[in-house]
């Protein structure tokens, strides 16, 4: 069984730190795309970071850019979202998600793998 599950969430103040970490299961995610999405209350899910199979390329949201960094370890089957410099409208439910259709960093419907998610709350 496929599976892919968050962890690191929970209360950070602003301009605090929290790590999320995703751990893979059911099969190898070598070759995946791996993205980072977060959703808050009363909207949408929206991209936030993204890194290739190789680790050699990431891409951000520009709202998140220079403040999270997303990393991968392969050998481990695990993904990785470090957060600095958090806000409040940093607030939501992140989620993991996995695709090997590397044309569509970023969309939802092309991650065919998602968590269930971890929830990050940033008090002001």
């Amino acid at each position: 069984q496929v599976q892919l599950v968050e962890s690191g969430g929970g209360l950070a103040q602003a301009g605090g730190s929290l790590r999320l970490s995703c751990a893979a299961s059911g099969r190898t995610f070598r070759r995946d795309e791996m993205g980072w999405f977060r959703q808050a209350p009363g909207k949408e899910r929206e991209f936030v970071a993204a890194i290739s199979w190789s680790g050699g390329s990431t891409n951000y949201a520009a709202s998140v850019k220079g403040r999270f960094t997303i990393s991968r370890d392969n050998a481990k089957n695990a993904v990785y979202l470090q957060m600095n410099s958090l806000k409040p409208e940093d607030t939501a439910v992140y989620y993991c998600a996995a695709t090997r259709d590397y044309s569509s960093t970023g969309y939802p419907p092309s991650y065919r793998y998602w968590g269930q998610g971890t929830q990050v709350t940033v008090s002001s």
